[in-house]
């Protein structure tokens, strides 16, 4: 006979079928101990920091295939000095089999150190599909963002996404993270209202101590006010314990209305490591009945 799954878990088990993560280029260590614990097939984001060169981030790259996963690695786009240098990164994302998914981002610079001046720029330089890109994450702010106004961040999400489409590409937007479902669940209704239809990964932050959450929060905007993190489930008078996602989550699945919200998925934050990560996420998905 069918096993009969409660209704939320049941949403709670397809929210985490193929999760993704994130890894920096300095990782590459920590990602063969964490493998174990990564099922095989997961996309996993290879993140492009100023204090790292190309060598390192192809490296990283290489890892993550060679390990089973599928990388995606970032580009940022203020970063970059040339297309020469754009050329030069996606031809040898090509060499080791990495460059069919890339993450653009228009990066931390405020003046680009070349001719992109942010991430719609390097879509639509119509270099990417030339080195077998087939498709293209962008960025969310289901909280906005410190820096740039609310109509900005809308434009910019339905002009990216159109351009990737009109490359022949497919897009997807991964989200900043957060500790509170109610304004992820209105700004997703809000994206498909405004007719954008591609996958959306929600951003989750790992397991990781409540002081470290609280720090990645402030530096990106994220809202941590005593009520908020209340119900994600730490206390701000209590910096020493350590946290994880599964009442937001649980949260998410419970809200989550797929002819509302349509397709949405997990991308988890390392904040903690990855293994520790991959771990959690693992634990989790199998106490909430996943057959991932």
């Amino acid at each position: 006979m069918p096993i009969n799954t409660p209704p939320d878990d049941a949403a709670l088990a397809r929210l985490l079928s193929h999760w993704s993560l994130e890894m920096t280029g300095k990782d590459v260590p920590v990602l063969q101990e964490a493998a174990p614990a990564i099922p095989p097939g997961t996309r996993v984001n290879v993140t492009f920091l100023g204090n790292e060169d190309l060598a390192m981030r192809v490296a990283a790259a290489k890892a993550v295939r060679e390990h089973g996963f599928v990388p995606v690695p970032h580009i940022s786009a203020r970063r970059l000095r040339s297309p020469e240098e754009l050329e030069e990164f996606l031809a040898a994302l090509a060499g080791v089999d990495a460059a069919e998914q890339i993450f653009v981002v228009g990066g931390d610079p405020e003046t680009p150190q070349g001719p992109y001046e942010d991430s719609l720029a390097v879509i639509r330089s119509g270099l990417l599909q030339r080195h077998g890109v087939r498709g293209v994450g962008v960025s969310g702010y289901p909280e906005g963002h410190p820096g740039i106004d609310d109509g900005t961040l809308w434009s910019a999400l339905t002009d990216k996404t159109a351009a990737i489409r009109e490359q022949g590409l497919e897009p997807t937007v991964i989200t900043q993270f957060g500790f509170d479902t109610e304004p992820v669940l209105r700004w997703l209704a809000e994206v498909r209202r405004r007719g954008v239809g591609a996958p959306v990964r929600i951003g989750v932050p790992g397991p990781a101590g409540v002081k470290r959450l609280l720090g990645y929060a402030r530096r990106f905007g994220v809202g941590t006010s005593a009520g908020i993190v209340q119900k994600y489930g730490f206390s701000l008078t209590n910096l020493l314990g350590t946290a994880g996602p599964d009442r937001f989550l649980r949260d998410l699945a419970a809200g989550h209305d797929p002819a509302v919200h349509g397709e949405v998925l997990l991308h988890f934050y390392a904040f903690g490591g990855l293994r520790a990560t991959a771990e959690w996420v693992g634990e989790f998905a199998a106490s909430a009945g996943s057959a991932r």
